[in-house]
């Protein structure tokens, strides 16, 4: 599962190579834009962006801070299934280990039987090997349909927010930095506490790759995609910080309670 997230995670940092090698749609996105991918996800999106700035003097700055808030909202239960996931996944890693040494040898039908029996201990006790890839599946298509609304929304790219254009990329390079600061301190939070996570290289390589390749697309990319990254690992390490409060204090009671 793990090596799942890694490949997944890896896949992200493609999808935002992609961003920053190829040049955006030139044409405007309006109401008249044609195909399902303008017309239900990046039009949408830019009339929601604006909806919200309209309401602050035609503030896009903050219309983007608003949108950015309310998609984390919305893939809040998908990520509090994550860190369950997570957690439970952790709890099983003593199991796990003890079938992967019954069943260490390498032909077909141990190996068969070595799937069978993890499917049933993750059944068991309730864990999906897949909940902590879906987070990350929802936001590739989010974060490439918010791009699209940024570069083809006249209004949004030639903004002015604080000292950057939200067209353009922070001359300053604070939003670039911030974001990878953010991202780094979002995952090192996600894998606190977490052995199994923390153990395998592939996270811990992960753990420093992705926020270096945040930072560096950053800088080249909108300034208004910056923001988005900003505000949202900002929002998921206050998430992060809430749920795993809980959850380490019911684990610990557990572990209590078993001794």
């Amino acid at each position: 599962m793990v090596r799942k997230k890694g490949i997944l995670a890896l896949a992200l940092v493609l999808l935002v190579a992609a961003l920053a090698g190829c040049a955006p749609n030139s044409e405007p996105i309006t109401s008249e834009s044609t195909g399902f991918w303008n017309k239900y996800a990046v039009f949408p999106l830019s009339e929601v962006i604006r909806y919200f700035a309209e309401l602050f003097s035609e503030n896009y700055g903050l219309g983007i801070i608003i949108v950015t808030v309310i998609i984390r909202l919305i893939l809040l239960p998908l990520n509090i299934k994550q860190l369950r996931s997570s957690r439970s996944m952790q709890a099983i890693q003593p199991e796990l280990k003890e079938l992967q040494k019954k069943y260490s040898s390498k032909d077909a039908n141990t190996q068969q039987k070595l799937q069978q029996e993890t499917m049933q201990l993750f059944q068991r006790h309730g864990v999906n090997p897949l909940a902590g890839c879906l987070p990350i599946i929802v936001q590739m298509p989010i974060l490439l349909a918010f791009y699209q609304a940024i570069s083809r929304t006249q209004a949004i790219k030639e903004h002015d927010f604080l000292w950057v254009q939200l067209g353009q990329p922070d001359p300053y390079y604070i939003l670039p930095i911030v974001a990878g600061l953010a991202t780094f301190l979002q995952q090192k939070l996600m894998m606190a506490g977490n052995t199994a996570m923390a153990a395998n290289p592939q996270m811990t390589m992960m753990l420093y790759i992705m926020p270096v390749m945040i930072t560096v697309f950053a800088l080249f990319l909108p300034s208004a995609l910056a923001l988005y990254w900003v505000v949202g690992n900002i929002f998921m390490v206050a998430q992060t910080l809430l749920i795993n409060k809980p959850m380490m204090a019911g684990n610990k009671q557990q572990a209590d309670g078993k001794k």
